[in-house]
Formats: structure tokens, C-alpha cells, sequence
């Protein structure tokens, strides 16, 4: 089975438990999914999931796969402004940027819609969680940057610089969490990884500075990235990140919430091929995907399983090592699928539970988009590809595609 023929079987399975009403279509979360269903989210619920559609419609030439996307945007038309929680992965920030995607895609009503909701969303600003990472203001930020680029709206930009300078005044920008640490975390847990940590908020303050040239931003990202140099290990050409200190110093996540595939995006886009390098160096020599490892356990998600090194494999593409390893990744997923679902232990700390999620972050959504970007790249495919906000890599995607 191909890598776009594991797709289309993800998109069988994920219309099987689509949920029809009078304000459209969203989706069950799964079998047994691993986590409290929100209907509307880019993680586990209806924004993703109407992203996978898009974009397989776009790999396939399949128009029905646009109609599943359309009847999920009239959904998130219907209920953005119930969102109460503001975020990018699990609230209306993601909505936003679902909603532009289709608006670009099939009809200029989705683009109104995404530009209330942006609306919403900037007039609530310059600080909406009061957590800098990306799981909180700072994956807001991004949307906001993306959507003045994308909708035309310069006000945007401003709210999001506004709020990003906030942000840089930090003495570390995004060691600590917000007024919420997880749960499953010591209260006094220092993290650098991305979703929830220093390198995602130094990735924004680097991509905050690519925009407006102010050299606060590259100081600020310049303080978090040394930082995550700092409490690394590095062995030869290799680097691991841990997932917390001083708790977890020896925990070393590979996915992209908390381990190398995201803390790599960081330093791509501050220009540290070094970095990059001995990230990717030390995913090449951990045995994954195929070793399980105590930051690697049997888990295929975008979030932090197999999909997410995938996605940072393809986006270094133009180099035979990641490109071979991509292959690899891919195969594996491929292998996993289960007539379109992909059963995991989501949680680390609950081996026992085993899930199959529709979503994109945690489920087939995301992980059918990651074989999609796979397909794009081994068949030099010009189709334009949707990349979150979050990912640099998009040039290196196209190059590798010319």
C-alpha cells in the first residue's frame, strides 16, 4: 500500500464517523479516543480533519473529498464564536486558520467567517492565556500573523507584534509553563521543547523578527535557544533534548510536542543548520522507528509519535539522509494501518490505553497529512500543500519538489 493509498483509507474511516446536523458535519474522535472530544479543534476535532480533507482532494483530484471538507467548514462557520477557549491546537485560533484554508480552497463565505472570528480573536488580545508557549498565546500569535498575510488585514500583524513583545521581555522566553502546568509535570518543571516550552516560543520570536526586522525578537530568540543548547545532551554530532529538567533531565521525547522534531523547528528557522543537524542526527541513531524508546513508545501521531518526525523528515527532504529516513518513517505508517486507523498509546504514562483517534494532532487526520506531504515530495508534486503556521519548512518542501 502507497502512502496516498493510506490516506484514502484514513478518509474512509474518518467519514465513518462523521456526524451530520443542520450546521454541517463534524466527527467522532474515534474508538476508544484517547482524549475529552472538543467537536471544533484543530487537535482532535473538525478544524484538522477538514484540513486532511482539503488536502487530499488536492493529491487525488477527488471532489467529494471537497465536500467533506466543505460540510466540516460550515460546521466551524456555525460555531466559532462558541469557542470559549482562544488557543491555536485546541480552540478558535485553529478554527481561524481552517477557516481561511477553505475559504482559499472552495468559497469566500469560509474567508468571512475566518475574518470575524480573527476579529474575535485580536480584539481579545494582546495577552489571552497568559502561557507564552505555543500551546497558549504564542500559537495565537502565529495564527494572527498568518491571518493578516493571508486575509489582507494589517491589524492583525500589530496585535500579534504588540503581543510578542510582551513575550521577549521575558527573562527566558517560555522556560516555565503558564498558571497551568500539566498535571503529570512538578510544579517547579522547567521545559524546552515546543509545544509546551522554550524552543516553540523562541521559534514565534524568531519568525516575529523575520516580519518586522526589530532586533528585540532575534535577542529574545537568540536567550531561549541558548537556553535549550544549554540543558541538551550532546554526544559526538549527536544532541537530545530533555523533556523537563531538572525532574525529567534524562526523558528525551523525538516527537514534535516536546522532543527533537519540534525543537528542530526552532532552530531552522533561526538559521542553526548546526542544531538542526545534530537534532536530526540524534533521531538517525536512535534505533526509532522501529526501537521503542522511553521518549518513543508506540504511538503514531502527529504530537508525538512517528507522523511528527515525518513531518520534519520530508521538510529536510533536499538531504539523502532525512529523505532515506523519510521513506522509512513512512513505510512504517504505512504498515501500522489498520483499515484506516492507526491504534496507539497516546499517553506514555498509560501503555494499557489503547486508542484510535480521528483527529489531526492526535489521530488519522494528521498522520494520513504526513504520508499526503510524503507523496507531494516523492512525486515532486507542485500541489500546494497546507502547512500549519508552526512549520518552516514549506521552501524546503517546494525546492525539493522543482
Amino acid at each position: 500500500m502507497s502512502p496516498i493509498e493510506a490516506a484514502v483509507q484514513a478518509a474512509g474511516w474518518i467519514r465513518a464517523c462523521g456526524i451530520d446536523d443542520d450546521r454541517g458535519r463534524h466527527w467522532r474522535a474515534g474508538e476508544r479516543p484517547a482524549l475529552p472530544h472538543r467537536p471544533a479543534s484543530l487537535y482532535s476535532g473538525a478544524a484538522g480533519i477538514v484540513l486532511f480533507f482539503l488536502e487530499l482532494a488536492a493529491a487525488t483530484g477527488d471532489d467529494s473529498y471537497l465536500e467533506d471538507a466543505e460540510r466540516g467548514a460550515r460546521h466551524l462557520s456555525a460555531v466559532w464564536a462558541e469557542q470559549s477557549d482562544p488557543t491555536f491546537h485546541d480552540g478558535l485560533a485553529g478554527v481561524v486558520f481552517a477557516l481561511a484554508e477553505a475559504g482559499w480552497a472552495i468559497d469566500d463565505s469560509f474567508t468571512r467567517a475566518a475574518a470575524a472570528a480573527a476579529d474575535l480573536l485580536a480584539a481579545a488580545g494582546p495577552t489571552w492565556t497568559g502561557d507564552p508557549s505555543q500551546r497558549g498565546d504564542g500559537g495565537i500569535i502565529l495564527t494572527l500573523l498568518h491571518a493578516s498575510a493571508m486575509l489582507g488585514e494589517p491589524a492583525y500583524e500589530r496585535v500579534a507584534v504588540e503581543a510578542g513583545l510582551r513575550i521577549a521581555a521575558l527573562p527566558v522566553p517560555g522556560h516555565r509553563f503558564g498558571a497551568e502546568p500539566p498535571a503529570d509535570l512538578p510544579v517547579d518543571a522547567v521545559t524546552p521543547g515546543f509545544l509546551s516550552g522554550t524552543a516553540g516560543t523562541a521559534f514565534l520570536l524568531a519568525r516575529l523578527h523575520a516580519v518586522t526586522g526589530d532586533p528585540r525578537f532575534l535577542e529574545a530568540a537568540n536567550s531561549g535557544a541558548g537556553f535549550v543548547r544549554a540543558v541538551s545532551e550532546v554526544t559526538g554530532a549527536c544532541a537530545l533534548v530533555p523533556h523537563h529538567v531538572p525532574q525529567g533531565r534524562h526523558l528525551h521525547y523525538l516527537g514534535f510536542c516536546s522532543g527533537s522534531a519540534g525543537v528542530a523547528r526552532m532552530f531552522h528557522e533561526l538559521g542553526d543548520s548546526d542544531w538542526v543537524d545534530r537534532l536530526v542526527h540524534g533521531i538517525l541513531t536512535s534505533g526509532v522507528p522501529h526501537r521503542r524508546t522511553p521518549g518513543f513508545w508506540d504511538v503514531m501521531c502527529q504530537c508525538c509519535g512517528a507522523a511528527g518526525l515525518l513531518e520534519l523528515f520530508v521538510g529536510l527532504w533536499e538531504r539523502d539522509d532525512c529523505r532515506a529516513f523519510a521513506r522509512v518513517l513512512g513505510e512504517h505508517l504505512v504498515n501500522a494501518s489498520s483499515q484506516g486507523r492507526w491504534w496507539q498509546a497516546y499517553r506514555r504514562l498509560r501503555p494499557h490505553e489503547i486508542t484510535a483517534d480521528t483527529g489531526y494532532m492526535v489521530g488519522a487526520a494528521g498522520i494520513g497529512a504526513a504520508l499526503l506531504h510524503l507523496d507531494a515530495a516523492e512525486r515532486g508534486d507542485s500541489r500546494r500543500l497546507v502547512l500549519l503556521p508552526d512549520n518552516p519548512f514549506p521552501l524546503a518542501v517546494r525546492s525539493a519538489q522543482a
